[in-house]
């Protein structure tokens, strides 16, 4: 196999890049920047489609998903709209035979992702959750300082996750007809970490609190597992926090420092308070290149699940937060039929 350095490609495999949005040009920066061969972007309209290639310097610009999927120049594509889209445009590009990398939320609920991995793997494709705080190298380390048993027995997560974000009722993040909410936008990574540590968690309690458009502004959650662990969780989209995170254990804790979920350094503390390990890494780009990396890696080796994400635990994680919206009454027209449909306040 080609040893590559951490968080880069080889350039081989080639990018579409489905929409055209804010974070698809961080992702496609971020590609860019560290050696990874994008070569096409498809947008709704071939205007905007153009643009994004020619801000980008992407060579083929399609005005259509339908059209992006089906160039066989492309061999994975990204899925960056916004999260009601992603279970459809997952599915058009798997049935093409294109691999895939999904934004987080992966989808708006459990039964989506479900018929979304069942597709992937019924074709022997890879369908990866954008969640790309799980690659980044100080998440690797801290899963490492976790088992190598510094901690001892890890008894609770801790992690926030606020920001002051746009209050136009017509913005994305507060309209429920584009799955809207504190929780699918940034509750997912505290929700995603939770699992990491800990895993699925055996009850949920949460509460939250609702803008006038009917989603949620700011939702708290208790994951609380079968042998006493807790996951306790926050997440607002109008008010600015630190955004830290702790793991703590019998025998010592970890502070990630703001913004945790972002490459940031840690700190391993005994229980004394005493300094054990201070890890910082530098990380070029923004950090998204290695969530990109790992999907090559599994493309390659021809793996459709890894271990630090695999398909079956983004299942499990859109499964409890369709149990926190179902706690806080908050539902979307995708629930339709589903236990969620039933629950809108």
């Amino acid at each position: 196999m080609t040893n590559l350095p951490q968080g880069t490609s080889d350039g081989k495999l080639r990018w579409g890049i489905l929409g055209t949005g804010f974070i698809a040009g961080l992702q496609t920066q971020d590609l860019i920047e560290n050696g990874f061969t994008v070569q096409a972007v498809g947008s709704r309209t071939l205007p905007s489609s153009r643009a994004f290639g020619d801000n980008h310097s992407i060579p083929t610009a399609h005005g259509s998903y339908e059209a992006l999927v089906a160039d066989p120049d492309v061999d994975i594509v990204y899925i960056a709209t916004p999260h009601p889209f992603h279970h459809a445009n997952a599915l058009l590009a798997l049935n093409a035979g294109k691999h895939v990398l999904v934004e987080k939320a992966f989808t708006i609920n459990a039964r989506e992702a479900q018929e979304l991995v069942a597709l992937a793997e019924s074709k022997g494709l890879v369908a990866l959750e954008a969640m790309w705080s799980r690659f980044l190298p100080h998440m690797i380390r801290l899963r490492e300082v976790i088992q190598e048993g510094t901690l001892g027995e890890v008894r609770k997560v801790v992690a926030s996750h606020k920001q002051n974000l746009p209050k136009d009722p017509a913005h994305r993040l507060n309209d429920p007809a584009l799955g809207g909410g504190a929780l699918l936008d940034l509750g997912v990574y505290p929700v995603s970490f939770a699992f990491d540590v800990l895993g699925t968690p055996e009850s949920i309690r949460a509460s939250a609190s609702m803008t006038a458009t009917g989603v949620d502004r700011q939702t708290a959650a208790i994951f609380e597992y079968a042998d006493g662990q807790q996951a306790i969780l926050d997440c607002a989209l109008d008010t600015a926090g630190n955004n830290r995170a702790v793991v703590i254990g019998t025998e010592g804790w970890i502070d990630i420092e703001s913004t945790w979920y972002n490459p940031t350094p840690f700190t391993v503390f005994d229980t004394h308070g005493n300094v054990l390990e201070r890890f910082e890494q530098q990380v070029g780009s923004r950090g998204m290149q290695y969530q990109a990396a790992e999907m090559e890696r599994l493309v390659r080796e021809g793996v459709t699940a890894g271990t630090i994400l695999p398909p079956s635990e983004s299942i499990a994680i859109m499964a409890a937060m369709d149990e926190v919206r179902r706690q806080i009454g908050l539902s979307y027209e995708a629930d339709a039929g589903t236990s969620e449909g039933s629950s809108r306040a």
